[in-house]
């Protein structure tokens, strides 16, 4: 049975397994791929100590430092499945068929934005289809730009973009915008937005990179078109939590709610970190954080549960 087992390799699930592996605890991570979400991204250029990075450069720097531990196994390109209790601890099974069991878990298994689902999307995902604002706002410096999404999310990614963007189109299905209504104003106020209400975003056209957009006009039923380099897709996002069942406490959305001091979830011996619990901002470098201080954590549940046996000496 492992100490502890890690289920993620984006910044949270490699910064719990780095502290985890300097506090000799057995450990096993198991991760579908590494990087997180930013490994799509041309350029981070927010990852705090690195001006910019790529995050395919990203997950290779975590995997490498988490490998470089000593004491930690490593499931690549394997999916959790499930977990359940067992006497002592936890069993974790996964797509593979394989079954591991731990006496703690940290879930640091991210989070997956919501996609348009429309032509041109994946394929350029990362070449002008970007889905955080914080992190690439800054690469579209004097470039027109849109963002889908009416909600509290557009709104505040075009407020990110004022600072770099010459023209920001921001496109909305509904027949107004849904956000807070300080956001709202501030939104309407620049010279910078165009708002297109009642607009169905169809697909995201060009050859290398993005080239343009392409939209229903509900009023009229027109496809129009609009020539930019950079789509904003801000409409939400999925925390991967399915696999916990009905085992820890989660909001409505499906984010596991923790304590933000320690990581510790609902159920002893369970610790989470990073996009999939209800920390507010969804950052790398909060991830890392966080992921410390989940591994923290566990260790020191390891030790009061070893301090509580009766073969514990004094």
């Amino acid at each position: 049975m492992y100490d502890l087992i890690i289920i993620g390799g984006g910044p949270a699930g490699a910064a719990a397994g780095v502290y985890a592996g300097r506090k000799k605890l057995k450990t096993l991570l198991i991760t579908e791929e590494w990087g997180g979400q930013s490994i799509v991204s041309s350029s981070i250029e927010n990852w705090i100590g690195t001006v910019s990075i790529s995050g395919f450069e990203l997950a290779q720097a975590l995997e490498r430092h988490v490998r470089a531990q000593e004491g930690i196994e490593i499931v690549s390109s394997d999916k959790v499945l499930a977990i359940g209790g067992i006497s002592g601890g936890f069993e974790v099974k996964t797509e593979k068929g394989s079954k591991y069991q731990s006496k703690t878990l940290i879930v640091a298994s991210g989070g997956r934005r919501r996609h348009l689902g429309i032509p041109g999307e994946d394929k350029f995902n990362g070449r002008g289809v970007v889905y955080c604002s914080t992190c690439d706002a800054p690469i579209f410096k004097d470039k027109d730009v849109a963002v889908v999404g009416g909600g509290n999310a557009g709104l505040e990614a075009v407020i990110d973009l004022f600072p770099y963007a010459s023209k920001i189109y921001l496109i909305n299905r509904k027949p107004d915008l849904i956000g807070d209504p300080l956001t709202q104003e501030e939104v309407k106020k620049s010279p910078k937005v165009i708002i297109i209400n009642n607009a169905q975003t169809q697909e995201i056209f060009g050859d290398r990179f993005v080239a343009g957009i392409k939209y229903l006009d509900k009023q009229d039923n027109q496809i129009k078109e609009i020539k930019l380099e950079g789509v904003f897709v801000e409409i939400g996002s999925v925390p991967n939590s399915e696999f916990m069942g009905g085992l820890l406490e989660m909001n409505k959305v499906g984010e596991i709610i923790v304590d933000h001091k320690t990581g510790a979830t609902s159920h002893d011996g369970i610790f989470a970190a990073g996009d999939v619990t209800d920390e507010i901002y969804k950052q790398n470098n909060i991830s890392a954080g966080d992921g410390i201080a989940a591994a923290l954590s566990a260790y020191n549940y390891l030790l009061n549960i070893k301090k509580q046996s009766p073969a514990y000496e004094k």
